[in-house]
């Protein structure tokens, strides 16, 4: 029996990131960079104004105050984006917007509010230091500086600072497409009317959903009937497609005797199916089929295949697509209620925040503490946990799934979990 992180570690190397492609930035949200992206150019690329105001020179201003104002002439206008470049001389102002260059001649910025905004003259009724409001030229990067590394997944100020040093198109890994095949006679397409011994097939729209909130983009084929040779021949036909990079089953691969993932794939030898000494979740079935193709034949208990959607799959779709660091958020919380655990197993439990302690607004009323609250106006002790439904890990409970915001991970060895213990959460939910 493999142990938890056995297991893992065998998912993860079936994972490499995947091959580069080009995008424009418009598709580069969540995708993850694979080359640096470095300037060019020094930025800003020139001086420019931090304010709305007037370009000047400072010894021009610096006796000014609000009772002896020093008047300047006006000399020009200069917007945002203007290629204009007059000079200012002594006893000469610009007219300069935020963003517009600093003229010639001019080594500080008085902002609009320090001056009667004049257009023909202008009042400037305080003195300013040299360089007072200018943006130097470099002071952001210089030639050669890296903007984003490679890795990086790419969020909205990713996108900006690539923009910002005029690159249009980005080196992303490509996406993984991910196969994913629900497997039993029982299920039926949800919405469809059930006859006796049907349940409709939530573990396909389970794990596609799982598939896309890890960045992936799945296909979603299911459910499949428990027929061997229809099996196989739709994985061989999965493992020939140049467009799939790794293919998800559920169900068919415990010890029963319509275990059909298992039929299928049973004289494949690069496929392996064994216990894992987790729960829930033990069946579990991992390897490449002959083409190539990941493979990863989960449980078809719908929290079993969940648990190890999250465990062994998410991470390794997290190496595809480029990420070194393919761990959820992690936290210790206090656990409030208790439950048993299975011998010589790992447990993954679902579990719920929970906010015990109470922080008192300024009427002095009782409310809900944040996670995450100012000192002295809430307990700013662990966040507690409690299962996420009363029936705790098993496997079947799909229903009380949603409720769940993270997992807790109890190590083999533990035999208990009483209240007030700590335990390693995953964070699956915000």
């Amino acid at each position: 029996m493999r142990t938890l992180d056995e297991h893992r570690a065998a998912a993860l190397a079936l994972a490499a990131p995947l091959p580069e492609v080009v995008v424009g930035l418009d598709a580069a949200l969540g995708a993850v960079l694979a080359q640096d992206v470095r300037t060019s150019e020094r930025l800003p690329r020139w001086d420019n104004s931090a304010m709305d105001g007037y370009a000047v020179r400072a010894d021009d201003v610096r006796d000014a105050t609000a009772g002896a104002p020093v008047t300047l002439r006006v000399v020009a206008d200069l917007p945002a984006g203007t290629s204009g470049t007059p000079t200012v001389e002594p006893g000469t102002a610009a007219r300069i917007m935020t963003g517009a260059p600093v003229p010639p001649g001019a080594d500080t910025v008085v902002p609009v509010e320090d001056t009667d905004a004049g257009t023909v003259t202008v009042q400037v009724r305080a003195a300013k230091a040299i360089g007072s409001h200018v943006r130097r030229a470099g002071e952001d990067a210089s030639p050669g500086d890296l903007v984003v590394a490679a890795g990086t997944l790419l969020g909205p100020a990713h996108v900006a600072a690539v923009a910002s040093v005029g690159v249009a198109d980005v080196p992303v890994h490509r996406r993984p497409r991910v196969a994913v095949v629900s497997t039993g006679d029982e299920l039926v397409p949800p919405g469809t009317p059930l006859a006796h011994g049907q349940i409709p097939d939530s573990n396909s729209w389970l794990l596609a959903a799982a598939v896309r909130d890890a960045g992936g983009e799945p296909v979603r084929l299911g459910p499949v009937g428990d027929d061997p040779d229809a099996l196989r021949d739709l994985l061989r036909g999965l493992d020939d497609d140049t467009d799939v990079d790794a293919v998800v089953t559920s169900g068919g691969v415990s010890v029963g005797a319509f275990d059909v993932v298992k039929a299928a794939l049973r004289d494949e030898p690069g496929v392996d199916f064994l216990p894992v000494a987790v729960q829930p979740g033990k069946p579990q079935g991992l390897g490449r089929l002959p083409g190539g193709t990941p493979v990863f034949a989960l449980p078809g208990n719908p929290v079993s295949s969940f648990v190890s959607f999250e465990v062994f799959v998410r991470p390794a779709l997290l190496r595809m697509r480029g990420l070194a660091d393919v761990e959820r958020p992690t936290t210790t919380a206090v656990v409030d209620d208790g439950w048993r655990t299975p011998p010589g197993r790992a447990q993954v439990m679902p579990v719920r925040f929970v906010r015990p302690y109470v922080a008192r607004d300024d009427r002095g009323t009782a409310g809900p503490a944040s996670l995450s609250t100012a000192p002295g106006t809430a307990d700013a002790r662990p966040p507690h946990v409690v299962r996420a439904t009363a029936g705790g890990s098993g496997s079947h409970l799909v229903a009380r799934l949603a409720v769940a915001e993270g997992l807790a991970v109890v190590p083999a060895e533990i035999e208990q979990v009483a209240p007030g213990d700590r335990v390693t959460v995953l964070r699956i939910a915000p």
